[in-house]
């Protein structure tokens, strides 16, 4: 799983992927009998008469995202069909949406999250801007390049199509993964303040604010010189830049461009508080509790800590108190698998 150890200069955005999906030569067979054994448990879970959930709980959902690469290649070629849509026609609900995602690589599966986040009516704007804003450059490309393969659809002009105004600009921007290498010879004290500067004249220092300004600086900005931006930011005009963008900003797109800030600036903790955020309010977002869970357990030791910091419990408690039934005990399962309960 992820390495618990945190630097103390973040100098790039972190990965939400393992190493293995940038790896190209995946040779299936050779993944060893564990996974064999694993797609075979699946497979007898949905053989005959009715689906065993209990049976595909226990296989997938105690899998790492690194192991459901491997599981998703591997089941493909040993039963000729892909695992999601057998997990599609054999499941429904929000138990079906979520083993239908844990059935799937882990880029290829925050594809279909952008999918369901665009189908029908209106787009679900949370469950979109966390995968696309506060990424590595490396990830916004993988991520691109996947959701042709899968839909044969460009995943700007979807994002266009489906987004309208500063959320679009914000998504357009981010979408680049044009996030500058850090590089402490131009990332300095006077780079800093003129881009703390710059933030300052698009937004409070004018009438009107320049949002598309504002995005690409802090799109660019590697995270050691966000921070430094931020520090002078709050020394030069009084207040930090997440309290400039709240003055700025409203509704989705004010959540999106603090997520983004929050994901360079302070990651765990931002991804501890978009699980919160699902939880909140009246009623659960059960989809966006479902991504989060998984997008996050690559991570989750850090995210756990931080969510403990901040919120005095566990994400597991969080998951008991919002769900139920085998939805609940799959997602259990998944944080499980990286933060054991005592």
């Amino acid at each position: 799983q992820h390495n618990t150890s945190t630097q103390s200069k973040q100098t790039m955005t972190v990965d939400l992927y393992p190493p293995i999906v940038s790896e190209n030569d995946l040779s299936p067979e050779g993944f060893g009998p564990a996974i064999d054994e694993t797609c075979e448990a699946i497979q007898d879970g949905v053989k005959g008469w009715g689906a065993n959930a209990k049976a595909v709980t226990e296989a997938l959902g105690s899998t790492t995202a690194d192991e459901r690469l491997k599981i998703a290649m591997r089941y493909k070629e040993l039963y000729e069909k892909d695992l999601h849509v057998v997990m599609k026609k054999e499941f429904s609900g929000d138990y079906g949406k979520a083993v239908q995602l844990l059935a799937m690589a882990p880029h290829e599966a925050e594809c279909a999250m952008l999918k369901m986040g665009t189908d029908g009516i209106g787009a679900k704007v949370n469950m979109i801007y966390p995968i696309i804003c506060g990424r590595t450059n490396a990830e916004i490309e993988i991520l691109k390049k996947t959701y042709f393969n899968m839909y044969t659809k460009d995943l700007g002009q979807l994002m266009a199509s489906e987004l309208h105004g500063d959320m679009e600009r914000l998504i357009f921007n981010a979408l680049q993964g044009g996030e500058d290498e850090y590089d402490p010879q131009f990332h300095n004290a006077e780079k800093a303040l003129e881009d703390a500067e710059a933030i300052h004249s698009k937004g409070q220092g004018r009438w009107g604010t320049d949002e598309k300004g504002i995005f690409k600086v802090l799109c660019a900005a590697p995270p050691e010189h966000l921070k430094a931006i931020n520090i002078i930011y709050a020394d030069k005009f009084g207040y930090s830049l997440e309290k400039a963008m709240e003055k700025e900003l409203g509704g989705n797109v004010r959540e999106a461009t603090l997520y983004l800030l929050g994901m360079k600036l302070r990651p765990y903790e931002t991804m501890a508080k978009l699980i919160k955020s699902a939880c909140a309010g009246f009623g659960t977002d059960e989809i966006l509790l479902t991504c989060c869970c998984i997008r996050y357990q690559y991570s989750m030791q850090l995210v756990m800590s931080a969510h403990i910091d901040l919120f005095g419990k566990t994400v597991q408690d969080r998951i008991r108190h919002e769900t139920s039934g085998k939805y609940k005990d799959l997602l259990l399962a998944i944080v499980n698998k990286v933060w054991p309960e005592g």
